[in-house]
């Protein structure tokens, strides 16, 4: 079997399959030639199909270089070459995808000599004298470098110990990624060759790979790493190991605790045993296969395995928490903790009205049952004081018929616990780890620090936080699949999640959230070329994937590899269609595993809170979320307003619709807020959450009204109006209708008025509770406030953050 796929019309040598042997030496002309065409342009971002192609040619490269230890340190010098030569040259907008492709490389290169890690190293401790991104990369490689130079194969061993969840005792990290589509794209071919791809991922040589299988290969690559081709023979390694079936994992766990021993001699100043120890190790392994276990042979790569992954249709049955907690239970390492029954009561009885936000208005209703579940009617609304859209947020947290119907008394979500005072600190920590060097709204907040600007927050900067973050051995890698409806989606979850965290800490304490994005429509040409059109309205409507656009045009790389991703599936999805069966590449599931394990630096996005007001005084008002974009809209003016915008000229006696009155905060560079208010006709208006454009990137609201008049009393109406808290009020008897991150399925009708403002985190909000018992209220800045984010923003990770 060759690395050249079905779509792919390259040429190619060089043998995918790890049983085959080191493939013959790739040229470095043909390497740099490959580099070269990978690198991403400044035309890039407007022609999706040019951005697709690097992202192929960069999966390309990858796999010709995976069997041959030649072909990886030819890669490794070249690559080293070309950041040098762009370091040079300020060739910045290179240095990232070069970087990142160097750092994938060397984690799955068998031997690398101390030369090349002393350049990769002292380029990466250069960089840190760039500015943001560049520097955080490089401070980040810079200290994985240092520790790989001293412990070869440490960051394999680590990778795979923890994506594949191997039973260790000095390693218990664990990861796992988590992939959810969007049902309405995915629920067809779109779900079905992605759920293969997955699948066939898991397989090797036509089977399935176990764990002892995984634990050959970090014997074996940590042997090679340390040893090299002049102590080792690959062929003798790995047939030894191969034939001693169980007895492997004895070896593993030395290996384990050799290397982490070492890291920890490394880390007093003391001198290690690595290569004596291992030494000793490969002895031990092959002298009953040979007499001779020292003599000089090959080397060669162990690939590297994808992730532990789990694919998802997002359907309104499906709870992520739910399935985290699953995960953390069945996992070995979990039974180093201790969960006491009560916490398992509350995990598996919560109600929808502990949902309740703490920063909203609570509705009274006037209770006339017992309080048992079994004694109410079974049409009656079980939680009627939820101000939330409870039926759209987790149905699978109601309790199943038969508890329902069986006879046992029982209340529900009846266990009511003050979070204690580790409790609280950990959400406090939770948010200085991420907020703390910016001031009190951080970059991008509003009002609060000395920093804040308009500017939007991205990237980690775990050097300016005094505070340490209590450890997480679990890692869950969230990957959203689909348009900004599931952005909106996987807004609303987490919003509820850490509220829920606030009242009761369960999986913030031991489990580490990342988020990743792939933005997918049901079209194939995807709408990367609309990021630089500065038509608000023009690309609400018509761009479906306003954040994925966003990200491609800040992040070149990212357009790259996962914009790209995101217009092969459709593609892949014909092929399927034609023929069905598993792929013979992975192609979906490796770009998804490079993305997450290289895609480190995140982009944050504020999370709004909207409530929404009806006509009707006998119905309750009612709060929910949105990331991307509102809608709201007077159904009986659509047709109208649609032929009155498509004119190319009109008058203010043009102007069509209902009178509504919007009162704001208007928000500007120098942080001095403004109030103001106005009444216009309009049938209509897009509120948007992300920049139409490059020279527009504020973190703000922007809204824009459907019909601008041209003449007003006062002239008072800007054309845009930017803002983080608005509120608007039909003030006729019509009604309007409210559409979240367009999502049909988040709509509104009848709404009199609506209240928009930022979410408040909720670690921010026990906080200002410890505050209000000391008397401190009137302060609302004392203590540890001012160096929190009031915000609670959603991090979607990309591989360099924003680079300008």
């Amino acid at each position: 079997m060759t690395n050249k796929a079905p779509w792919d019309n390259s040429s190619s040598t060089c043998s995918m399959d790890p049983t085959a042997g080191c493939s013959p030496t790739v040229p470095e002309p043909e390497l740099y030639r490959n580099i070269q065409a990978v690198l991403p342009r400044e035309t890039d971002t407007q022609q999706s199909q040019a951005c697709f192609n690097k992202g192929m040619l960069r999966w390309t490269l990858h796999k010709k270089v995976q069997n041959s230890p030649a072909n990886s340190l030819s890669l490794l010098w070249v690559l080293i070459k070309e950041l040098e030569k762009a370091e040079r040259w300020d060739s910045r907008k290179c240095i990232i995808p070069l970087l990142h492709t160097l750092m994938y490389a060397i984690i799955q290169t068998a031997y690398i000599p101390d030369e090349l890690y002393k350049r990769v190293y002292d380029f990466c401790k250069r960089l840190m004298t760039y500015p943001h991104p560049y520097c955080t990369v490089g401070l980040s490689y810079t200290r994985q470098i240092k520790t790989e130079r001293s412990i070869p194969g440490l960051m394999y061993q680590r990778m795979v110990t923890a994506e594949q969840s191997l039973k260790n005792e000095h390693c218990p990290l664990q990861e796992r990624v988590f992939v959810l589509a969007d049902p309405e794209i995915f629920s067809g071919s779109f779900g079905q060759v992605v759920l293969a791809d997955i699948e066939a991922s898991a397989l090797a040589s036509g089977g399935l790979l176990s764990h002892l299988d995984h634990m050959c290969r970090v014997v074996q690559h940590s042997i090679q790493a340390a040893l090299g081709a002049e102590q080792c023979s690959w062929p003798k390694l790995a047939q030894a190991l191969k034939d001693m079936g169980q007895d492997v994992e004895t070896y593993f766990q030395e290996v384990l605790t050799t290397l982490e021993q070492s890291n920890e001699d490394v880390n007093r100043g003391e001198g290690g045993m690595l290569r004596s120890r291992l030494q000793q190790l490969y002895s031990e392994i092959v002298s009953d296969a040979d007499s001779e276990p020292l003599s000089r042979g090959q080397l060669c790569d162990c690939p590297l395995p994808n992730p532990e992954m789990s694919f998802h249709l997002w359907t309104e049955d499906l709870d992520i928490w739910r399935e985290l907690s699953k995960w953390f239970r069945s996992s070995s390492v979990s039974e180093q903790f201790s969960i006491s029954q009560e916490q398992e009561d509350f995990e598996l009885g919560d109600s929808h009205s502990d949902l309740m936000p703490s920063d909203m208005t609570r509705f009274s209703v006037m209770s006339n049952d017992s309080g048992i579940e079994r004694d109410l009617h079974p049409s009656a609304d079980r939680s009627p004081s939820s101000c939330l859209d409870a039926a759209s947020i987790n149905a699978s947290w109601h309790l199943s018929k038969s508890e329902q119907d069986s006879g046992k008394l029982s209340r529900r979500g009846g266990i009511k616990m003050k979070p204690s005072v580790k409790d609280s600190m950990v959400l406090m920590q939770d948010t200085l780890e991420e907020h703390t060097s910016l001031g009190g709204e951080g970059s991008g907040g509003r009002g609060g620090g000395k920093g804040a600007t308009l500017q939007r927050r991205a990237g980690n900067t775990p050097m300016q936080n005094p505070f340490t973050k209590q450890p997480r051995h679990f890692t869950a890698r969230i990957v959203a699949m689909g348009d900004d409806r599931v952005l909106g989606r996987l807004a609303k979850a987490y919003y509820f999640l850490r509220k829920r965290e606030a009242r009761r800490l369960f999986l913030t304490m031991k489990v580490n959230l990342q988020f990743y994005y792939i933005p997918v429509c049901k079209n194939v040409t995807h709408p990367i070329s609309s990021v630089k059109e500065n038509h608000p309205i023009n690309q609400s409507k018509g761009n479906p994937c306003t954040l994925g656009s966003y990200l491609s045009m800040v992040d070149p790389w990212y357009s790259c590899n996962v914009s790209g991703l995101g217009i092969m599936i459709p593609k892949l999805a014909k092929m399927y269609q034609a023929n069905p069966g598993r792929p013979k590449d992975p192609f979906i599931t490796d770009v998804i595993s490079y993305y997450v394990r290289t895609g480190q630096q995140p982009v944050y996005f504020n999370i709004y809170f909207v409530k929404i007001t009806f006509t009707s005084s006998i119905k309750d008002p009612v709060g929910d979320v949105f990331l991307t974009h509102l809608e709201m809209e007077f159904p009986e003016f659509r047709q109208v307003s649609a032929s009155v915008r498509d004119k190319s000229r009109r008058s203010s006696g043009e102007v069509c619709g209902a009178v509504v009155s919007m009162n704001y905060k208007k928000v500007t560079f120098s942080g001095r807020d403004t109030d103001k208010g106005f009444s216009v006709r309009t049938s209509g208006a897009q509120i948007n959450a992300i920049p139409s454009c490059e020279a527009e990137d504020l973190n703000c609201l922007t809204l824009t009204l459907n019909e601008f008049p041209t003449k007003t009393k006062n002239n008072s109406v800007e054309s845009n109006i930017r803002t983080n808290n608005i509120k608007i009020r039909t003030l006729e008897s019509r009604s309007f209708t409210v559409t979240l991150d367009r999502d049909s399925r988040r709509t509104y009708s009848d709404v009199q008025s609506i209240e928009i403002a930022p979410c408040l985190d909720p670690g921010y909000c026990v906080q200002k509770s410890i505050q209000a018992k000391l008397r401190l209220e009137e302060d609302r800045d004392a203590g540890l406030s001012k160096y929190m984010s009031k915000k609670l923003p959603l991090p979607i990770n990309t591989f360099a953050g924003i680079i300008y």
